[in-house]
């Protein structure tokens, strides 16, 4: 019988939100992450699939090739950034997609702005303790909405500064005025962009290019009472320079989603600050964005059990494929 196992499931829902049952094989579900590679071998090595959750566990080479048994890696969304695709190919292990909702971070990266610049979480804290109204609060109206990256996630960033009266620059490779008026922004340059935002949001991928490209020279050009916003990849973002511009009030604030490893380690920098607000990478967690993940996730692999795989991200690792 095949066996499949559900890897990183921290909320428990996998079960409910697809029918595992329909495949007729032994499925498992794993709700916490292992990161130790020898443990890691322990425990996937009897699987023949393995669903993915997003980045949640990453697949080197070294991995790939300790798991002899494993047929299938059945990724969640389009980007499988955890896999190493060229091993996975080399190996003769497809590896599948899903289809991801848009919205979803969009929505939570809007939460994290007004967390910040209204203090819901302290005015929270305090009036659970018998404090009241211990702040006053800052506008949208006006300030300057600064969009790094104006793709899927950018472009709705704009509509709904453009929508609370915000004016709205962008930044990205390639960027031309006439794309960013489409989208009721202006194309600034990349120091532009740190200099005149009062709210920074990052929306780029996370690639050789993009890892370290906010730093503490970046920061530096930013005004003390702007804040920066990362929901997209940790790495982006230099976490250190950002702690120390938190600390020396260099910025005003930061709302993260996203961390260089995750869950995030107990000596993170940013943790015992008091100006910034954390999320456990939520932008993607909604039970609208899971339940495509895990219906497609299943899908794909009934059809790969059928010997017709589709949605597959190396579509060269099939004509040697592992039987």
């Amino acid at each position: 019988m095949t066996r499949i196992a559900v890897l990183d499931d921290y909320q428990g829902l996998a079960p409910q939100l697809a029918g595992w049952k329909s495949l007729g094989a032994e499925v498992d579900f794993h709700r916490d992450t292992l990161k130790q590679h020898d443990a890691l071998v322990r425990r996937l090595a009897p699987y023949d699939v393995l669903v993915t959750i997003r980045e949640r566990t990453r697949f080197p080479a070294a991995l790939l090739e300790a798991l002899p048994n494993l047929k299938l890696i059945a990724g969640t969304g389009k980007r499988q950034a955890n896999v190493n695709l060229d091993a996975a190919t080399r190996l003769g292990i497809p590896v599948a997609v899903t289809n991801s909702p848009g919205d979803s971070t969009a929505e939570l990266t809007w939460g994290l702005i007004l967390a910040l610049l209204r203090h819901i979480p302290a005015e929270d804290r305090a009036i659970r303790q018998g404090k009241w109204q211990l702040s006053a609060g800052i506008g949208l109206r006006g300030l300057t909405l600064g969009i790094m990256g104006l793709g899927r996630i950018g472009t709705q960033m704009a509509t709904v500064g453009n929508a609370f009266g915000m004016r709205v620059v962008a930044w990205s490779r390639g960027m031309t005025p006439e794309k960013a008026a489409a989208h009721r922004a202006e194309a600034v340059s990349f120091e532009e962009l740190f200099r005149q935002s009062d709210i920074l949001t990052i929306h780029i991928p996370l690639s050789n290019e993009s890892r370290g490209l906010v730093g503490a020279k970046q920061l530096a050009l930013m005004k003390p009472t702007s804040y920066l916003i990362n929901t997209s990849r940790g790495p982006i973002v230099d976490t250190g320079a950002l702690a120390e511009a938190l600390r020396r009030k260099a910025i005003a604030g930061a709302g993260v989603d996203v961390f260089d490893e995750e869950p995030v380690p107990a000596d993170n920098p940013l943790l015992p600050l008091d100006n910034v607000v954390l999320t456990p990478h939520l932008g993607y967690a909604t039970l609208e964005t899971f339940s495509v993940f895990f219906r497609e996730s299943v899908d794909n692999i009934r059809a790969w059990m059928a010997g017709e795989p589709v949605n597959i991200a190396n579509p060269a690792a099939l004509p040697h494929r592992r039987r």
